[in-house]
């Protein structure tokens, strides 16, 4: 898949790049930023031109609605380069879609797919120099839509910002992780906007998360709202559980976000000829396989980590150890996933898209 200009942009360049300033061994995920951005404003019923311009701070009123309704989606996205110098994406049409579902969820207007796809490349193409190869490095890119309206009624916005940031990222080890399966707090309800990334499902998090690490674990696995019987995801990722050699997660619903990371690696479980349920999973059924040990893995599938294997989960105040599995299902569809993005093997799902 080859990307193609269709749309005018404004183009603004640095004068001098900071890219000499960054220690590209000491990275802080999403800490560092490329030397441009993207924005683009919607104003009187309509996007307006399209800009890419240095990356900087906005100048922004503090009476727009963003602040006051949380009128806001993103997306998170990942460009890599192969050992030649080439750069690719990783299924970016499905981000482009899933950021125009979360903005109608949001009733926020939709983006046109040719200014997305113009600005995104263009961007990616002027700061290629920030994608550095080895396995492991990417460039995280972070479109997201707020809403400016300036005005504090209860109503939605009639202006609002997009735009696309850029971050070089390292590979995301997080060490062991261990979670707490909730049955208080939840991430979202039948008819809420979890299928949504809305960035206040992110914020509602953070204080459940919070007290399950003053218990000595690493994120929370959420379970529904109604009952706290049934898993659902695990943290900001989607969830797995192999229970023998049978994969389990959720389908997805109202309450679950559709994952990229998630449908990729059903592809690939079904491609590999591996049993896949996605069904509602009952806490209950993995607490049993854990104790009578057809619980073989848990692991998270999300953007940054790609895939993130747990050691141990609680349910109770009881803690159930996993036992490592280095040639499990974890450690398989991250490899596969990881040579594809990186152009080391074939792509049999058409996923990668050649940037330059």
């Amino acid at each position: 898949m080859n990307s193609s200009a269709t749309q005018n942009l404004n183009i603004q360049k640095v004068e001098t790049s900071r890219i000499g300033q960054v220690d590209f061994s000491n990275l802080t995920f999403g800490s560092t930023f490329t030397d441009h951005m993207f924005e683009c404003d919607y104003k009187d019923g309509a996007w307006q031109t399209p800009t890419i311009k240095p990356y900087g701070p906005l100048t922004i009123s503090p009476a727009a609605k963003v602040f006051h309704y949380g009128q806001a989606v993103f997306e998170g996205m990942k460009a890599f380069k192969d050992d030649t110098g080439k750069v690719w994406l990783f299924r970016p049409e499905q981000n482009f879609m899933r950021i125009n579902k979360s903005s109608v969820r949001m009733a926020i207007p939709e983006f046109p797919k040719d200014i997305f796809f113009e600005g995104l490349t263009t961007l990616v193409k002027m700061d290629k120099d920030w994608v550095k190869p080895g396995n492991g490095n990417s460039l995280y890119l972070r479109p997201f839509v707020i809403a400016t309206q300036v005005g504090v009624g209860a109503s939605p916005s009639t202006e609002y910002k997009f735009m696309i940031l850029m971050s070089p990222a390292q590979a995301y080890y997080t060490g062991d992780v261990k979670v707490v399966i909730a049955d208080h707090y939840s991430r979202s309800a039948n008819g809420g906007v979890g299928a949504a990334k809305a960035a206040g499902n992110y914020g509602a998090q953070f204080f459940p998360t919070n007290l399950a690490r003053e218990k000595g674990f690493q994120q929370v696995i959420w379970t529904d709202a109604s009952n706290h019987q049934y898993l659902e995801e695990a943290g900001t990722m989607n969830v797995f559980f192999r229970v023998n050699d049978t994969l389990l997660t959720a389908p997805i619903s109202d309450r679950i976000l559709d994952g990229i990371t998630r449908k990729s690696v059903i592809a690939l479980a079904k491609h590999d000829n591996i049993k896949v349920e996605e069904r509602p999973v009952l806490v209950s059924e993995i607490v049993e396989a854990a104790k009578n040990g057809s619980l073989k893995e848990i692991f998270g599938a999300g953007t940054a980590a790609v895939i993130s294997p747990v050691s141990a989960f609680s349910y109770k105040d009881e803690t159930f150890e996993l036992e490592k599995q280095d040639d499990g299902f974890a450690a398989r569809f991250k490899k596969e996933l990881m040579d594809i993005q990186y152009n080391r093997s074939e792509d049999p799902f058409d996923w990668r898209y050649e940037v330059l």
